[in-house]
Parts: C-alpha cells; structure tokens; sequence
C-alpha cells in the first residue's frame, strides 16, 4: 500500500497525541475533551474553568495520575465511574462542580468511597480514617445515564442509591452499629424487644425483622441529608406516631 504525504503526517500527528503526558487547558471555555481518546499517556491534566459535563474521554488516559476539574459543568458524581479504570489517579480536583451537592461530607465520601486511591481531593489530603469512614458512609454511585441528562437534579444520581443500599441490608434491627445506635437515640427511639414481635413463625418473623430493618436503615442514612428544619419536621412527626402508639397500647391493654 502506497502512503500519501496526507497520511504520513496524519500518522505523524497520532504519533505526537500519544505521546503527550501533560495537558493544560485552563479557562479554555471547553466543552467537549473527546481529543483526550486520541493521549492514552496522559499523566496530568488541567482542565479547570471549563464548561466539560464528561469524564468518559479521560477513560483512555491509564497513565494519568492528576486530574484538574475545578469550575467545569460535571453533573453528576455517576461520571466517577469513568475515572474507576486509573489505577495511577492520586490527585483529583472536582470542586465547585454541579455534582458537589448541598452536602460537602457526603460529596467528599462518596468521592473516596468510589475512588479510595486518592491521597489528594481538592487540594486536601485524604487520610486513612477518610478511607474507612467513606465505606460506610459514602454512597455507592451508578454508571451515568445520557438520556435527560439536566431534567433531574445532579444529586439524585447517587443519593437515592442510600435507599437501594438501605434495601439490600439484612442486618438484625437489635444489632446496629454504633452510628445508627446513636441516630436512633437522637430521635429517641428505643430498640424494640423481641417480645413485641407476635408469635410469628421463624420464617416470617425473619421477614418481618428483614423488611423492618430495611425501612429503619434507609430513614437513618436519608436523615444525614436533612438541615436542622427538616429534623425538626422529622422529630415532631416521631412524636405525635410514639403518642399515637401509646395511646393505642393503653386502649388495647384496657380492653
């Protein structure tokens, strides 16, 4: 096959892109770095105030160990998925993106939890306490969808995966951990005695336990996302359900 001057330089170039290991593009008003395919030696990379909504593209870079992103567009923290795949990615600044949320503990652990590499997230170190605490605390995220992407809010991608979390847990409700134990006491509840289960079978009664736990455990981890009016809401609504309770417990003892 006879090559042409046009391909000779056409190769020349891919050759050049391949071989490429830093990138700065600071403030370069982009929005699409699908050129990133084309740099799979890519070790660092500056992308921040940008309008760059994924991450798909930096899949490619293996090599890359520090990612800038500050300032840029990403909407959701499912684009972490793409990043999954960079075993030398140490160093990662998303601040100040969509995907951040209302809820800077949160963020930070689900970012550590899907990438427990890191030994810096936005410009802090990440400590080992940080990696342990993000396996419970942090959020499983899901692989991103591109159909309507921007009609829902970037939170709800990995938020409401506390709930699908919360729904796989077949813990035994008398057995919490000490963090559900202490949730549990703020709101002044107190674990329920075995006695109180009716003469179930063991079959049903495991259920019951089951699905008993499931709704308790996904309430606790949604309460983290409440501010002090949305626990105040929740506190007074405990209340008047334990008064309800009682009343009905006293009625049923009378009788």
């Amino acid at each position: 096959m006879k090559l042409t001057r046009k391909m000779v330089l056409s190769r020349a170039k891919a050759s050049e892109l391949h071989s490429v290991r830093k990138l700065n593009c600071w403030g370069s008003r982009l929005t699409d770095i699908s050129i990133c395919r084309e740099m799979p030696s890519l070790e660092v990379i500056t992308l921040s105030v940008n309008s760059i909504s994924s991450l798909e593209p930096v899949s490619r870079c293996r090599q890359l160990s520090e990612l800038y992103l500050r300032k840029n567009r990403i909407p959701s923290l499912a684009e972490l998925i793409h990043l999954k795949g960079l075993p030398r990615l140490r160093v990662l600044w998303l601040a100040e993106n969509p995907c951040c949320g209302a809820c800077p503990h949160l963020y930070r652990m689900t970012v550590l939890r899907t990438l427990p590499q890191l030994q810096k997230l936005d410009n802090q170190a990440v400590t080992e306490e940080e990696v342990s605490r993000a396996l419970m605390e942090g959020e499983e995220v899901m692989a991103p969808s591109r159909e309507g992407l921007g009609s829902s809010p970037p939170e709800l991608s990995y938020t409401l995966s506390a709930v699908d979390a919360a729904t796989k847990t077949t813990q035994d409700p008398l057995s919490l951990g000490e963090g559900e134990a202490s949730d549990q006491g703020q709101l002044g509840l107190k674990p329920t005695s075995r006695d109180r289960f009716p003469p179930f079978s063991q079959q049903e009664a495991a259920s019951s336990r089951t699905s008993r736990n499931n709704i308790l455990t996904a309430i606790l981890m949604l309460l983290r996302e409440l501010d002090m009016e949305g626990l105040e809401a929740v506190h007074q609504t405990v209340v008047s359900r334990l008064q309800a309770l009682h009343k009905q417990e006293l009625q049923e003892d009378m009788e």
